[in-house]
């Protein structure tokens, strides 16, 4: 693939002249060899450079030759700025008939080193070399005006394209908006009805526990009043009169008062002194028959015994001893 670059030059021993210079090459750089065509619109020098001598400037620099043709193309098409790299033709002036030499060298740091030079012999027919690096330029122009106005043609579609997303931007921020404003509206009334029902569910949950609590407290209560009667129960009953003692307090209150004073023991007196005499008098003499004295029935309840024992072992012991302060009982024994 052929290129072709066209760039001023600017010469420090002549600074009222104007140098162009165009450099012609084949494949992806300058590294397979180059030509060169130096031109001050008058006359023209015309020199070329072979992949051989390339390779040789490398290797007097001490450079990558990667590195050296990178730096070389930069000096020669014009792609860096023009204060990093000056040229030097000698002789100075140049004569339209004579050859010159061309040097490129490269500015660092205040600091100059020479990358390689090249002999420039005179073209027979200058006004044919220029008129030819005048058609490269022109194309170059015209194909970069081209260029360009595809950019602005491309930049314009942009700018229409940028508008219209502004404007459908500012449509669906519109649209968001209002649908958020309504989402909202939605949200904040399921968030009411949610309030309700939750403040809903709060009480009820409340009334439920009071009921359960005044519940358990009736069965606690209940309980309570169980295990009070059982612990009565256990312990004798309670303090209130019993229905047989009822009755047995209605009997004795219906007795005379002197039937009601008389205890258990003057009872059991009374019947002992009765027998003896009926024996004495059974054995002196048969007696006339008497009719039986009915006596009042008394309540057949058994009565709580006194605290000093019972009757019927005290009734033979006051017997015993009645009969021995008895001197009838005494007779009645010693008739035997």
């Amino acid at each position: 693939m052929h290129q072709t670059s066209v760039r001023p030059v600017h010469v420090p021993s002549e600074p009222d002249s104007s140098y162009f210079l165009r450099v012609d090459w084949s494949g992806r750089g300058l590294g397979s060899g180059f030509e060169l065509l130096l031109t001050d619109g008058q006359n023209a020098w015309r020199g070329d450079v072979s992949e051989a001598a390339v390779c040789r400037e490398a290797e007097e620099l001490e450079m990558q030759p990667e590195r050296y043709i990178q730096d070389l193309q930069q000096a020669l098409t014009g792609t860096e700025k023009s204060t990093n790299y000056s040229f030097v033709l000698t002789p100075s002036p140049p004569n339209s008939s004579s050859a010159v030499t061309l040097a490129y060298e490269k500015v660092q740091r205040d600091i100059s080193f020479r990358m390689g030079s090249v002999l420039l012999k005179a073209v027979p027919e200058p006004t044919e070399a220029v008129r030819e690096l005048l058609v490269h330029s022109l194309q170059r122009g015209n194909a970069l005006e081209r260029h360009n106005g595809k950019l602005e043609e491309e930049n314009q579609r942009l700018i229409e394209e940028h508008q219209r997303i502004t404007a459908e931007l500012k449509h669906y921020a519109g649209d968001k908006e209002a649908l958020e404003a309504e989402l909202y509206s939605r949200f904040v009334l399921v968030l009411n009805e949610k309030k309700a029902k939750i403040r809903s569910l709060q009480q009820n949950i409340t009334r439920l526990q009071e009921a359960s609590a005044d519940k358990q407290q009736k069965k606690d209560s209940v309980k309570c009043d169980q295990s009070a009667g059982q612990e009565q129960d256990e312990y004798g009953g309670s303090t209130d009169e019993e229905p047989g003692d009822a009755r047995e307090t209605a009997a004795s209150a219906s007795l005379p008062p002197e039937a009601s004073a008389e205890g258990p023991l003057d009872d059991s007196l009374k019947d002992i002194t009765d027998v003896a005499p009926c024996r004495k008098r059974r054995f002196r003499h048969v007696p006339a028959p008497q009719p039986e004295v009915k006596r009042p029935q008394r309540s057949q309840k058994r009565r709580p015994d006194p605290p000093g024992g019972s009757s019927k072992h005290q009734t033979p012991q006051r017997s015993t001893d009645a009969a021995a302060a008895s001197p009838d009982t005494e007779d009645l024994f010693g008739d035997f």
